[in-house]
């Protein structure tokens, strides 16, 4: 039997169907006795750190302004989409669009294929083919090859001799053509977390056999990556991943435990309202679980090749201005700091290594006045210790806790389990997978993976989840 994920036995608080259970794994975790089968520092997705990466910089910047991107871009009608066609609109002598895929919104998609003329376009499926189709009869414009489907998505991925694909499609419907993507030589602006976090073990080895460059998209990964700019190899000591503290940063666990009990929708509630900005749903969720953060546990271990012991989470409970920061081996911290614009890592992850001239708000230190930082409480945020587990342990449990998180969030919001079920169905379901853990996954695996977790976890609604 694989160890590196025990059964529940530790239950702390109030003894009640929502008990605060902590995994062993979780409390040996604590204790840095948990299974490191992965742990190991390796060569990360991020081009940083080697004299070839520093090489390619240097030819880079030599260019000046003296360069183009043509644009592929998966999930356009998204928030990661519209503020990247943003951004385009704003330098079109850097970047043109290539290709554009998105689900349903045929309107936008439409006042999108006009402005942008990209050269190919996907959608859901034929129904909305159809419509598009209707919402573009009359246009004068060139009409790009129209396509659908999961088919359709994978060939705007490969299409054409776009320089940069950027991958804005939320869950694992994103990881399957950001490999087809990898495998047409595209460089990856990675704005899709389960890229890594479920399909590490299939797309580092990928990046690398086709030469492909992958720059995070997202705030505190670009923040990372932004400050390893410059850092010669063996130079990194460690890296700090900032975070907001979610909806429940100021209660206490032992306050949280007793309103779980006595209040179970106020937490509902709670826990879909973010303190500081109007996200997603999901996302909102995961922000108060600390789930969001404790993926990017994981996508910075894929990402960078730092091993877990070397990745920090601090909270940063006023607005994140600090985005992440890391740890030189002299003892030096390096930091990204800016106002709160998703744009600034899009842009960078698109035009990286070159700095392009911007109308965003600067940083006025004057009036943010101060900062603030703690440390996580771990008995109130049971996530981070699963995700370290799970990293630890490796292969395909990052897949497990990526699935039966999703699950378990939509399950909570939707009021068919309590807050503090989340984390017992996601222990449950790592603990299920011990058996099949595939340490060297195939992509099929992982998708396979992924489906069970999910259903794994739907089953659990029928059961007493304390159990």
């Amino acid at each position: 039997m694989m160890k590196g994920i025990i059964p529940l036995i530790l239950v702390l608080g109030i003894s009640c169907s929502d008990a605060f259970v902590v995994p062993a794994s979780v409390a040996l975790a604590r204790k840095g006795l948990g299974v490191r089968m992965s742990a190991t520092s390796q060569q990360g997705a991020a081009p940083f750190g080697t004299v070839q990466d520093l090489q390619y910089v240097v030819d880079e910047a030599a260019k000046g302004l003296n360069w183009k991107k043509k644009v592929t871009l998966l999930g356009s009608t998204g928030s990661i989409g519209t503020q990247t066609l943003d951004i385009v609109k704003n330098v079109p002598e850097r970047f043109e669009i290539e290709g554009l895929a998105a689900g349903g919104n045929v309107a936008l998609l439409a006042e999108q294929i006009k402005e942008f003329n990209p050269k190919i376009v996907s959608v859901r499926d034929e129904s909305v083919l159809k419509e598009l189709k209707e919402a573009l009869s009359g246009w004068n414009g060139k009409m790009p090859e129209l396509v659908f489907g999961p088919k359709g998505i994978a060939e705007v991925a490969k299409f054409g001799d776009s320089d940069v694909v950027v991958t804005g499609i939320v869950g694992c419907a994103g990881l399957l053509p950001t490999v087809e993507a990898i495998k047409a030589g595209k460089d990856i602006a990675l704005a899709n977390k389960e890229t890594l976090i479920s399909g590490g073990p299939v797309i580092l080895p990928l990046l690398k056999e086709y030469g492909v460059k992958m720059t995070p998209a997202d705030s505190e990964h670009s923040a990372i990556f932004q400050s390893l700019q410059g850092v010669p190899p063996g130079g990194l000591r460690k890296v700090i991943l900032t975070a907001s503290g979610g909806a429940f940063r100021d209660f206490s666990a032992d306050e949280l435990l007793e309103l779980c009990e006595k209040d179970p929708e106020f937490i509902r509630k709670k826990a879909t309202t973010h303190p500081n900005w109007d996200m997603g749903a999901k996302i909102t969720v995961d922000s108060a679980t600390l789930m969001n953060k404790g993926l990017e546990v994981i996508e910075a271990h894929y990402l960078f090749g730092v091993s877990y012991d070397q990745i920090e989470v601090v909270v940063h409970p006023t607005s994140p201005i600090l985005h992440s920061a890391i740890e030189t081996r002299d003892s030096s911290v390096i930091g990204q700091l800016g106002w709160p614009d998703m744009r600034l890592p899009l842009v960078y992850s698109m035009s990286w290594p070159h700095r392009l001239e911007m109308p965003y708000e600067p940083l006025d230190f004057a009036k943010l006045g101060k900062m603030t930082f703690m440390a996580p409480d771990r008995k109130k945020y049971p996530s981070l210790d699963l995700s370290y587990s799970a990293g630890r342990t490796g292969g395909t449990m990052t897949a497990v806790l990526n699935a039966a998180n999703e699950q378990a969030n939509e399950m909570f919001r939707n009021g068919e389990i309590g807050y503090l079920d989340i984390f017992k169905v996601i222990e449950k379901a790592m603990e299920a997978h011990k058996a099949d853990l595939s340490l060297k996954p195939s992509l099929e695996d992982i998708v396979e993976i992924d489906g069970w977790a999910r259903k794994f976890v739907k089953e659990q609604s029928k059961t007493k989840i304390s159990k």
